[in-house]
């Protein structure tokens, strides 16, 4: 089968970077902090219950390489393939800056994060979210809110705005498995806009140096709806299944 020349250049450019810091006898200092990254193969790449890559019809490879500091700070750039029914639709990357760290010794942490979509060939699909986050831990389990508005106009559609409420808990066992979820809402609104519910439940482990995650993804999307009437295809139920690697 002859892969996509983006598709593959992104392949290769992200085996390039991990294989660059997989070597590494020490961790890259640089102004102050470190470099690190994550490698991830994926059936399915599934966004707040939206399937990226036309109801799962390829698989996915991503990668996130940033840089961070103990003051908290951090910067990187995310990628991954995707596939929509636009076909200048390929690459999404996405580079981010934000600010991690905790409110003195009351247990809380929070994590701010302006994080861009660009989509290389089809820029007029781009914009950028503002993530806030903030989370607890309680024992072995932890729960994280989010509240994420878009900054511009939410994938490039004039006049469109979006805020994404979501809770993320998770609970980590002795045996070194861990169940995660989300439950959150994408509010959307302007002109024929509609938002939706969507959620996620899954477990995890780590196995021999690599992160496996076999995750349940849902919506309220139906053949309704304002958006997505004609192509709810993407938002069905369905199960991912990953592999990760972070350097």
């Amino acid at each position: 089968m002859m892969i996509n020349k983006k598709y593959a250049l992104l392949i290769a450019g992200l085996m390039a970077a991990s294989s660059s810091m997989a070597y590494a006898e020490q961790p890259n200092e640089v102004l102050g902090g470190t470099i690190n990254g994550n490698l991830t193969f994926a059936s399915d790449y599934v966004f707040r219950g939206e399937s990226e890559t036309m109801d799962g019809d390829v698989p996915v490879v991503q990668g996130t390489l940033g840089w961070s500091n103990p003051d908290g700070w951090y910067a990187g750039v995310f990628a991954s393939n995707i596939k929509f029914k636009d076909p200048n639709l390929e690459i999404v990357t996405a580079p981010f800056i934000g600010k991690a760290g905790a409110f003195g010794d009351s247990g809380f942490k929070y994590d701010v994060m302006v994080f861009s979509y660009l989509y290389p060939g089809a820029s007029y699909s781009n914009y950028t979210e503002l993530w806030l986050k903030m989370s607890k831990d309680f024992g072995h389990a932890s729960l994280q809110l989010e509240v994420t508005p878009t900054l511009d106009d939410w994938f490039g559609v004039d006049g469109w705005h979006g805020v994404n409420y979501a809770m993320h808990p998770s609970y980590n066992f002795d045996n070194g498995f861990k169940i995660s979820g989300s439950v959150g809402y994408q509010d959307l609104t302007g002109n024929g806009a509609e938002g939706w519910g969507h959620w996620n439940l899954g477990v995890s482990k780590e196995y021999a140096g690599l992160k496996f995650d076999l995750r349940y993804h849902g919506s309220t999307v139906d053949t309704d709806h304002k958006v997505y009437g004609d192509q709810t295809l993407i938002f069905d139920d369905r199960v991912v299944i990953g592999v990760s690697k972070s350097f």
